[in-house]
């Protein structure tokens, strides 16, 4: 398997620590339909949670969360959709991006940045 699968996993295995860290409920990792995959969809105070991780080991093409553009939240929505049309009573629902910086012999840093909207 290839070694950015590797990382991807592991970033997303570390998200899900830290979003519990932070007092989220995380209902489900790599959620999928048809040929979209939402990588964490969790809840706190009442809020749904679409969440999308990005893990990267170096900054030599930029940072995790420059990468997510308008086509993959245009995804990350579509698969949304379908997630509130079979588990419906959501009344806030958001869509979140989790950057994961990993450098050697360093904890992993975290940036959360909440209620996304690419324009």
């Amino acid at each position: 398997m290839a070694s950015h699968n590797d990382l991807g996993r592991y970033g997303e295995e570390l998200g899900r620590s830290y979003l519990r860290e932070q007092e989220f409920d995380v209902l489900h990792v790599n959620w999928k339909y048809s040929f979209f995959e939402i990588d964490i969809i969790a809840s706190k105070d009442n809020v749904l949670h679409f969440i999308e991780v990005k893990t990267r080991r170096t900054r030599q093409f930029g940072m995790p969360e420059e990468s997510v553009d308008r086509k993959k939240m245009k995804k990350l929505m579509t698969a949304a959709e379908e997630y509130l049309y079979r588990f419906p009573g959501w009344k806030r629902v958001q869509y979140d991006i989790l950057s994961i910086s990993i450098t050697p012999e360093q904890k992993p840093e975290y940036f959360f940045i909440e209620d996304v909207f690419i324009v």
